[in-house]
């Protein structure tokens, strides 16, 4: 037996916990993200200076920020290995739920460890607790419950033992994996205990590769074989399951196209004959056609969500089937599909070996193959900044970026019209280098996740993106890139508004109320919108405040140079564009197809009466795949 409080149980436990695939093992928890208050400074925080030696720390200035970073760790190391993130109780704990929804909703591991408050009971109620008529056991952290995969309170030392073991299988079941909370209450944190040995052994934890049923791989294949316009769309579980291989494989020899969603995004590189791009509202053209016109779709790894269906419009083949390869029964079997529950990589292979003597038509191949050259032009001529003088618009920042860029940058974007941009127009050139995190499309996830990659990825060149919005949402963790060395590359690019959401809001009849940053014209009374000048902000004085190095380019020019230069820097670097907008400025191709936003069913407003003749005309379309 040994003597130690739960809080330096818990830290010698996690950091014996490893996990293995194909052989290879690493460490599962391999730091803590932390800020302290009352609620864990005395608990967490004194276990983590007992065990310095054991559990690495990194200080985190929101605690929002930290599960991102922890998320975007967990993300590059392919769901292997993961962080833990501590706070007190209060604001604290309740900070996380937005992270913990992220994660859960990604299916990407992170450990929370919120204080609690006192399971003893002392004084009732103490500093932050929330005090409820009808419970005395409910705390802010049960906030926490409906976005976290596994949740318990830790009210006794002993209950530790079988909730860590809970916690940690959860973290590391492939089907199952999400944020796991445990609440821990801050007298239990320090309460002493007498732990068996075996608690803290090393302990290996082996992520599962299951294999396809037979019956249901032998049907899969029979559609498949059938299908004269197969299509895959290959989502987030081909990079968890470090598929790309095994996808490029089976694409090659069937001559299969293959589009790919925003988390998929990646799983082929831009060169690969069959790959066509990005599906959905934020799709290419190409991978857009093909999915109106696919006989057979094949998602592997994909949650099928509305942006990557055109809510319910895209797949217009009146005999149209899906086969669904996926790891969780619950998203195999959506679309009416035919169900193909397995790991990925494992699933491809099997298919491919059914289909080995199968290829799709040659006038297909050729079909889809001319209109991704044709795509490719359109890309171009996007990227293209004929006056290299001129302020850059959005895309020509990405074009600039794209001719500077190899294998080893990793681009991390998630909220705004950068998502939409890049996954038309971004020419992926490796498995990891387009992390676009869309699942809860979070602003604020961009610096702090750039923080986790770095530090998951020493040594290659990281770039977050993000627009003005973003920026405001959540720039702290600049503080902490500065603090750990990391030479981060921050790229803002301010319109000086929500453009996304301004276009959305024109687009619905909301004439982009509410989305630009200017003062409000009070020539109307207190009613007045805001029209009025802009505010005087400056972005990018900010971010050196925060101890940033800052380029400004002006010119397309400038532009190319700072990127370049940004890239070889070996301190946190910004660079900070203001870019062209206008009706007059060329930008992206438009959407390719439709997104459901519904639209006010009555109005006086013109423009909302013209955006519901619209929304009638589109929701028409929407298909129940029965």
């Amino acid at each position: 037996m040994t003597r130690l409080t739960v809080a330096q149980a818990l830290v010698r436990f996690l950091a014996a916990q490893h996990t293995e695939r194909d052989g290879v093992r690493q460490r599962l928890i391999t730091a803590t993200w932390g800020i302290f208050g009352h609620g864990n400074v005395a608990g967490i925080g004194q276990a983590l200076v007992e065990y310095a030696d054991l559990m690495p720390y990194h200080q985190g200035r929101n605690e929002q920020a930290m599960v991102h970073a922890a998320v975007g760790h967990a993300r590059q190391h392919r769901r292997l290995s993961a962080q833990a993130v501590t706070t007190s109780i209060g604001p604290g704990a309740t900070n996380l739920v937005t992270g913990a929804a992220l994660a859960t909703i990604n299916h990407l591991p992170v450990l929370l460890l919120p204080g609690d408050t006192f399971a003893g009971r002392p004084a009732d109620p103490v500093l932050q607790q929330l005090q409820l008529p009808y419970a005395g056991d409910v705390s802010v952290n049960d906030c926490l419950r409906p976005v976290s995969r596994y949740f318990d309170r830790i009210t006794r030392p002993e209950a530790l033992v079988p909730a860590a073991l809970a916690a940690v299988r959860v973290l590391t079941d492939p089907a199952e994996t999400g944020a796991v909370t445990l609440a821990l209450p801050q007298d239990v944190q320090a309460e002493a205990y007498d732990w068996p040995e075996e608690f803290f052994a090393e302990r290996v934890w082996r992520v599962r590769r299951p294999s396809p049923d037979e019956d249901e791989l032998t049907a899969a294949a029979e559609a498949v074989a059938r299908a004269a316009r197969p299509l895959i769309v290959a989502g987030g579980g081909v990079r968890h399951s470090a598929a790309e291989e095994a996808l490029s494989d089976l694409a090659a020899r069937t001559g299969i196209p293959v589009a790919s969603t925003q988390a998929g995004k990646g799983a082929l590189p831009h060169t690969h004959p069959q790959d066509v791009g990005g599906i959905g509202h934020t799709g290419t053209a190409v991978a857009d056609h093909l999915a109106r016109t696919a006989d057979v779709v094949i998602g592997v790894g994909t949650r099928w969500t509305d942006f990557t269906t055109a809510s319910g419009t895209l797949f217009g083949h009146p005999d149209v089937r899906f086969v669904n390869l996926n790891i969780t029964a619950f998203d195999s079997h959506k679309m009416a599909a035919l169900p193909l529950v397995a790991d990925a990589r494992e699933g491809l292979e099997q298919l491919h070996a059914l289909l080995e003597q199968h290829h799709v038509p040659a006038h297909y191949v050729h079909e889809y193959a001319e209109e991704k050259h044709r795509w490719d032009a359109r890309v171009a001529a996007a990227y293209a900044a004929p006056d290299d003088t001129a302020r850059p618009t959005q895309t020509q920042v990405l074009g600039a970026l794209d001719t500077l860029v190899t294998e080893d940058d990793i681009l991390i974007n998630a909220a705004g019209s950068l998502p939409g941009d890049l996954h038309k127009l971004w020419r992926a050139r490796s498995a990891d280098q387009y992390h676009v995190e869309y699942g809860y499309s979070c602003m604020g996830y961009e610096i702090p996740a750039a923080v986790g990659v770095a530090l998951a990825a020493p040594g290659r060149p990281v770039w977050a993106l993000v627009g003005d919005g973003t920026y405001l949402m959540n720039p702290t963790e600049i503080v902490t890139a500065v603090q750990e060395e990391l030479p981060i590359k921050l790229v803002i690019l301010d319109n000086h508004g929500y453009a996304s959401i301004g276009g959305l809001s024109e687009a619905v009849g909301a004439e982009r109320f509410g989305t630009d940053y200017r003062f409000r014209d009070r020539s109307a009374g207190a009613a007045g919108t805001f029209t009025g000048p802009p505010l005087p902000v400056d972005l990018a004085a900010n971010a050196a405040s925060l101890g940033m190095r800052v380029l400004h380019p002006r010119t397309v020019r400038d532009l190319r140079e700072a990127l370049a230069d940004a890239r070889e820097a070996t301190v946190p670097t910004c660079v900070y564009v203001e870019t062209e907008t206008g009706d007059s400025v060329s930008g992206p191709p438009p959407a390719q197809a439709w997104w459901d936003v519904p639209v006010a069913a009555t109005s006086t407003r013109p423009s909302a009466i013209k955006a519901r003749e619209e929304y009638d005309r589109h929701v028409t379309a929407r298909r129940r795949h029965p």
